[in-house]
């Protein structure tokens, strides 16, 4: 017999980003309220198999998305996330990383950076928004972009960190919080400050959801103060958005 559409569980997607933290978060979430989540997760952007724009052109659907502002609002304008739901959760910071037994590159400063780049042998960086904002910013802001050609390249449907924790690559780069859970490798810090741009990742409700409250009470929370300790753990700043 197939479900009906009150018994079966929400459906939700999140990008890497927010992965950890929304791991952790829904059986809080199932032990108070007694709602069941199907969780699928995929990356905000990209064409990989299991990205969430590839999957939406197959054919699926979710209740609520969580996923950076930008794919948030290319979604919301393409009809897949309900106008006016959208509201920034968390902000994030991309991160730096090399394997755990490996000694830390300098990236202090920009000049520090931009050698330690161009010293790697292998860079590997997420196809999603970090990736996408050091191939299209950094790399030709530092005047290097036809370098990292040669010796940078996107991962595609899985961890930065278990390339470089593989010794596949030898510095990677992915939001922190996606970095954090994977064994075998190090945060060795933050860009430059003069590259560090804070991400925000936001959570909007499907435009075919038809349990609205439902998808509303677990915008609710993700953004309270009971989940924030999980957020902040995970290496995501909470933002605390009002949910109507």
């Amino acid at each position: 017999m197939t479900p009906s559409a009150e018994s079966a569980p929400l459906r939700v997607i999140t990008s890497g980003a927010f992965a950890a933290a929304l791991a952790e978060l829904l059986p809080l979430y199932r032990a108070e309220s007694g709602c069941e989540v199907e969780l699928s997760f995929g990356s905000s952007l990209g064409k990989a198999h299991d990205s969430i724009p590839t999957r939406l052109s197959q054919g699926e659907r979710f209740d609520l998305y969580f996923l950076a502002r930008a794919a948030l609002d290319d979604l919301t304008a393409r009809g897949f996330v309900r106008t006016g739901s959208g509201v920034d959760l968390v902000e994030s910071h991309i991160g730096a990383m090399v394997r755990s037994e490996d000694p830390a590159p300098d990236i202090t400063t920009t000049a520090a950076f931009r050698a330690t780049l161009l010293n790697a042998r292998s860079v590997a960086h997420a196809a999603s928004a970090s990736g996408i904002y050091l191939s299209t910013e950094v790399f030709p802001a530092l005047g290097i972009a036809e370098q990292m050609k040669r010796t940078a390249r996107t991962i595609y449907s899985e961890r930065v960190g278990r390339v470089v924790a593989r010794g596949e690559a030898d510095l990677g780069f992915q939001q922190i919080s996606e970095i954090l859970p994977i064994e075998g490798v190090k945060v060795i810090g933050r860009l430059p400050p003069e590259f560090r741009r804070p991400f925000h990742f936001c959570m909007g409700i499907g435009a075919g959801c038809s349990r609205e409250e439902e998808a509303r009470r677990l915008m609710r929370f993700a953004a309270s103060q009971a989940a924030a300790p999980v957020i902040r753990a995970t290496g995501l700043d909470p933002l605390f958005p009002e949910i109507p």
